[in-house]
């Protein structure tokens, strides 16, 4: 085995924490479209037809592969269907369309056997393909577990050879919410037990002498999936491995949710250099989720070609990998712990949830209602304000000064000069330029907020900064990749021990760019949710003038709700479909959210089908899920409480056992509040 191009990783997990550099993996041949090495980022999806509609599958394949699919998966739940994927594949190849397809096998290793002979590709769930999952609790001995990976080890070597045989690629593909009895019993439910899963196929197939494998390590809850994706790499080279990564945040749900989620999942490991091909898991038609993937994935084709020279001042000379790594949490990249700052003017930093500012300074400061845009719902007739569970937090008028009253919870944001002048200062506080602020002769006696550029920043003028405990630093980077450069800056402050809350500033200008709103929700959810996964961070502001600013606040509170640093509605765990689904997945992911999205902090999983069911569904706390036909089976965490009740009564039941459990609020009642 050829593992020459694998580097020895300062990070741990990738080339460079400040530097973009793309970890480069092992080619494996997938039809006529390879993965890994120094090849593009490749684009995939997955049908949702029934396999056995041969023609409906053709056409939606087409359909895809036009949207920018360079693979494309159907599942194979029986030998039946995997047998059909012969057929399928002739009437692709005889329209022009030679597409490496892919078989999905949960459970059914005859089925993965028959489509192995047929396909360029099968994926494998090391979770379900030999163990079973009934969420037992089984304590082995050393000798017990042996034997057991012995037996799986006879299962699994009848698939690896025909692969051998037949040139077909694998992806060990583990999902967080179906790890078995086995790996549960012994690593529990974490990114620890995820790897091992994996490991165990991995190690099995070099004992077999197979190498063409691709792996990928999916969760809906994107904090998990980067950890798990980061211990996978940092094991891989610590066993001389080097396979390519196939990226996704499984269950991403639909709409603004989905894109931010599956943004701060992949984009995350991105931006680390780490991902040879990416799906984005969207409950919409299959051919809406390419053009999602590839804006993504387009972003690292110009970041390959930056210039070293534009990094900060911070993020260069010495060892940056040493600065601060102890305690900074890049160093331990299977653990989440936030950065610890001190609390500002009982309101930022500490263990206060993350703020959000928005800039309004461009609006009419006139009209009361302007603060529509902030959350914060005006009655005319009243003359008074409705907070709102997203509600911002700041909202930056610079030098505009409004013609009415704020409301007393929303904290207003000027320029320096502009604060000086107010007569009332109450709840409005000064942003300084750090020339500004090292010279001013006058403070807010309460909270004063910092903007710090990184690329005019030395260690002299960092030196040069009073710190106090009513300081909050407003971090900005006009560099490319961006996010290393501010993950610099935070390193620096470890190294210093320094801990002043940081708002996180990033702004974008689309330009030509189409479809303003999609890219914002990547953009942002990628660089400022890299930043928040790693615990960095007490407040984001978005600026983004093409970008309606009730759009940048809804974006702002998706990253946080994402990124698990501040909840503020229901989540959504719901799968993108598929030939096994039992239901019509956006119709009625659509129905369950029109009466139960007033419920915030809820995690509400729609599943298609058993086999994404109670695993995939995770840590949610009500499961809705597919179990025949116009049958559903509904779920209290991993407990099923009424099994196969008809789906036209399925969400009046689900809503009455969210009541039986105290955690049902009727809406009319938060409005009244």
């Amino acid at each position: 085995m050829d593992h020459t191009s694998i580097k020895s990783l300062p990070g741990r997990y990738c080339n460079s924490l400040f530097e973009y550099s793309r970890f480069i993996t092992r080619e494996v041949a997938i039809g006529d479209v390879p993965l890994g090495g120094n090849n593009p980022i490749r684009i995939q999806s997955m049908t949702t037809t029934d396999t056995m509609d041969t023609l409906g599958t053709v056409e939606q394949t087409i359909r895809m592969v036009n949207a920018g699919c360079e693979y494309v998966r159907i599942t194979a739940p029986s030998i039946k269907e995997a047998q059909n994927l012969a057929e399928i594949k002739k009437q692709l190849r005889a329209r022009g369309y030679n597409v490496p397809l892919v078989a999905d096998i949960h459970f059914t290793p005859n089925a993965a056997e028959v489509a192995a002979r047929i396909v360029e590709k099968v994926r494998v769930n090391p979770g379900n393909y030999a163990d079973k999952k009934k969420f037992d609790q089984i304590d082995y001995t050393d000798a017990e577990y042996s034997g057991e990976l012995e037996r799986i080890y006879k299962k699994f070597t009848p698939l690896v050879n025909i692969c051998k045989e037949y040139g077909t690629a694998m992806r060990i593909g583990t999902n967080h919410g179906s790890l078995s009895d086995r790996i549960m019993s012994r690593y529990g439910d974490t990114p620890q037990g995820m790897v091992e899963s994996a490991m165990e196929f991995m190690r099995m197939c070099e004992t077999l002498n197979y190498y063409n494998l691709v792996i990928s390590m999916k969760s809906s809850n994107p904090q998990v999936m980067v950890q798990a994706y980061r211990l996978l790499v940092e094991t891989m080279v610590a066993e001389g491995m080097n396979y390519p990564l196939h990226l996704g945040v499984t269950e991403a749900g639909d709409g603004e949710d989905g894109r931010i989620k599956s943004a701060v999942g992949i984009g995350t490991l991105l931006e680390d250099g780490l991902g040879d091909t990416v799906r984005v898991s969207l409950t919409e038609e299959p051919e809406a989720e390419a053009p999602v993937a590839i804006a993504l994935v387009n972003r690292y084709v110009k970041r390959a070609s930056e210039s070293k020279s534009k990094v900060s001042p911070l993020a260069s000379g010495g060892d940056p990998i040493a600065i601060g790594l102890e305690g900074a949490n890049v160093g331990a990249p299977s653990t989440y712990q936030r950065r610890e700052t001190y609390e500002a003017n009982a309101f930022i930093g500490g263990s206060m949830v993350p703020r959000i500012v928005i800039d309004l300074s461009t609006k009419n400061l006139k009209d009361p209602a302007v603060l529509n845009d902030a959350g914060y719902i005006y009655s005319p007739i009243l003359d008074k304000y409705t907070m709102g569970e997203q509600s911002v937090d700041f909202v930056y008028l610079a030098n505009q000064l409004p013609s009415f009253n704020f409301p007393g919870n929303l904290k207003q944001l000027y320029n320096y000069n502009t604060w000086l002048q107010l007569k009332d200062k109450t709840n409005c506080h000064p942003v300084f330029s750090l020339d500004e602020y090292v010279s001013a002769q006058n403070h807010d006696a309460s909270l004063n907020l910092v903007k710090v550029k990184l690329a005019d920043l030395d260690g002299e003028a960092f030196g040069n900064i009073p710190f106090n405990q009513t300081l909050v630093l407003v971090l900005e980077t006009e560099v490319l990749h961006g996010m290393a450069d501010q993950r610099a800056f935070f390193f620096k402050l470890n190294e210093l021990g320094l801990d002043v809350p940081v708002i996180v500033k990033r702004s974008y200008d689309f330009g030509s760019e189409s479809d303003h709103t999609s890219l914002l929700q990547l953009y942002a959810a990628t660089d400022l949710g890299a930043l928040l996964v790693d615990g960095f961070g007490d407040g984001i502001w978005i600026d983004a003038p093409e970008v309606d600013c009730k759009i940048i606040a809804s974006t702002s509170f998706g990253i946080l709700q994402a990124t698990r640093s501040r909840i503020s509605k229901t989540e959504y765990i719901s799968c993108p479909s598929c030939g096994r689904t039992l239901f019509d997945l956006m119709v009625t992911t659509q129905m369950i959210r029109s009466r139960t999205s007033h419920l915030k902090g809820l995690k509400i999983a729609v599943m298609g089908c058993i086999v994404n069911g109670p695993g995939e569904m995770a840590d949610a706390d009500y499961g809705y899920v597919g179990s025949g036909t116009d049958k559903v089976t509904l779920y209290r965490g991993k407990e099923a409480v009424k099994k196969n009740i008809n789906s036209a009564n399925a969400l009046d039941e689900l809503i009455g056992i969210i009541k039986d459990d105290g955690n049902w609020i009727e809406a009319a009642e938060l409005t009244a509040n």
